[in-house]
């Protein structure tokens, strides 16, 4: 069993190519629709947040575009969450795959990372495009700290969901648990306000959120002005290793029983 699961690269990518094509019909279907709501549904939550704060504030935090704020905070929010909760999931869902010789659990978590990748880059890429036209908004970007934000976002939701993929296998109740200890991650993650404005106290606590790095790092790519001194990029790396490591372990220590259970 062991040496029927050691196969060369190509095997692999063959299997992971095979994954990722049946991911994308079960996630999105046979209707386009499903690629289409990809893109809305985050400019949809951009629209109501441009909405409702415009109202309560005459200019946003940073730059004159509400839209574009409130996308620079969203966008890599919504990577990292989608990035995580769907990755946690995938070995629960494909469960019985596990039981053919030439699928391993790494093949389900880079067959469904990939598409992941390719949707959450492409959304952002149509998102942010359409503003900068839509808004008439001249800035210069950082690209640098555009594909720090993005990437960065995509490998802590990666990581998280890697280690929440045992995680729910071998503790079932972590899942409940795991949801009201991230509930309130949108309201602490700087998504619509700036994390220099908070009182000292609240940023010494909030620092060691990563996604106030992430969402930090993605407004200095897009607003010149802002300098962002608190980002760590090495904090975040470092994190995401750390979590990656627990994921990986588990699965190499709890294979049989995650499969049998």
């Amino acid at each position: 069993m062991v040496l029927a699961r050691r196969k060369i690269p190509f095997q692999t990518a063959r299997v992971v190519a095979a994954l990722l094509m049946r991911e994308m019909a079960t996630t999105f279907g046979r209707s386009s629709l499903g690629y289409v709501w990809a893109v809305l549904e985050p400019i949809g939550i951009i629209v109501v947040f441009t909405l409702a704060f415009s109202i309560i504030f005459k200019q946003p935090p940073l730059g004159d575009s509400f839209p574009l704020f409130y996308a620079t905070g969203y966008i890599p929010f919504s990577i990292y969450n989608s990035t995580q909760s769907k990755i946690s999931s995938c070995i629960t869902q494909n469960k019985a795959l596990l039981f053919y010789p030439a699928v391993t659990h790494t093949d389900v978590v880079l067959g469904r990372f990939t598409l992941i990748a390719l949707t959450e880059l492409t959304v952002a890429l149509i998102v942010f495009s359409g503003l900068s036209i839509y808004s008439k908004v001249s800035f210069v970007a950082s690209f640098p700290h555009i594909f720090m934000a993005l990437s960065l976002a995509m490998i802590l939701g990666g990581a998280v969901g890697l280690m929440n993929a045992t995680l729910f296998e071998i503790l079932p109740s972590w899942r409940s648990i795991w949801k009201i200890l991230t509930r309130p991650m949108f309201f602490i993650s700087a998504v619509f306000y700036l994390f220099d404005s908070l009182p000292n106290s609240f940023q010494t606590v909030l620092w060691w959120n990563p996604l106030i790095h992430i969402i930090g790092s993605l407004r200095v790519g897009f607003y010149p002005e802002y300098e962002g001194a608190y980002i760590s990029w090495i904090y975040v790396i470092l994190l995401s290793l750390v979590l990656m490591t627990i994921g990986l372990v588990n699965l190499r220590t709890s294979n049989k029983f995650i499969i049998n259970n």
